[in-house]
């Protein structure tokens, strides 16, 4: 194994992979050497994230909202590249705010992209990697996974399902050699942030309370290139101006 392409003859996919997090994540898989199909429903932005990654960047363009699509997902990878090492996923949405206030609609595709979806994806994704007894699993969680975030319920409460999703399934295949973590950042300055309350968002960036995307892949790829007999479950970072 290269020091340098640590990821050398490894695929990877990530979901909402054309901005933010996920488009961190793929750029710095695809410079550690592996092949990174990038799955989001946008596909100019996905082309513009593949041009920008050069050809070991795949788009994939997937509306995992859309359950027959979503289903896919593993079937659309392996056609490109025979194969799949890691996984991440990352896609989701966020509301903030009071319960009062949310819209209903809001309130179920948001719990479906961000827990159900995610659900979906893993099941789908386990077969192979069973079978070729290898893997690793990352999914984008959430400080609010690990504190009750009195201003996002919603989104804090999606998040919590997550981390208890990556717990349970992670001791369930762990003795197939898949290892399963998640991330949990702090506040990031990606599109998620648009819906914050905006004097929140101010109070935030006057902090220096954000953190950048590219410093969330910097974690996945450590994550990544542990020795396999060690998993990193969870991450929690956050800026360390954060007063939370």
């Amino acid at each position: 194994m290269s020091m340098n392409l640590p990821l050398a003859g490894q695929v990877a996919a990530v979901t909402g992979a054309a901005s933010g997090i996920g488009l961190a994540s793929a750029r710095a898989m695809v410079e550690a050497g592996a092949r990174v199909v990038l799955i989001d429903r946008d596909g100019q932005a996905l082309e513009r994230a593949c041009a920008l990654l050069g050809s070991t960047a795949l788009p994939v363009v997937l509306d995992l909202l859309d359950p027959a699509q979503c289903a896919t997902l593993l079937a659309r990878t392996l056609a490109l590249t025979g194969q799949l090492d890691i996984f991440h996923a990352n896609a989701g949405l966020y509301v903030g705010g009071d319960l009062v206030d949310a819209d209903p609609e809001a309130i179920d595709r948001m719990l479906n992209l961000n827990v159900n979806v995610v659900m979906k994806n893993v099941h789908n994704v386990l077969p192979h990697m069973i079978g070729r007894g290898t893997g690793d699993i990352i999914v984008t969680s959430s400080l609010a996974a690990h504190f009750p975030t009195p201003w996002e319920p919603v989104y804090a409460s999606s998040k919590w399902a997550v981390n208890c999703f990556v717990q349970t399934v992670r001791r369930q295949v762990f003795k197939h050699g898949i290892r399963v973590g998640a991330i949990s950042p702090g506040p990031v300055i990606t599109s998620l942030l648009a819906d914050w309350p905006a004097e929140k968002l101010a109070e935030a960036k006057a902090n220096g309370s954000l953190i950048e995307a590219e410093e969330v892949a910097n974690v996945v790829l450590f994550m990544l290139t542990r020795p396999r007999g060690m998993t990193i479950r969870d991450v929690v970072m956050m800026p360390t101006q954060f007063d939370l």
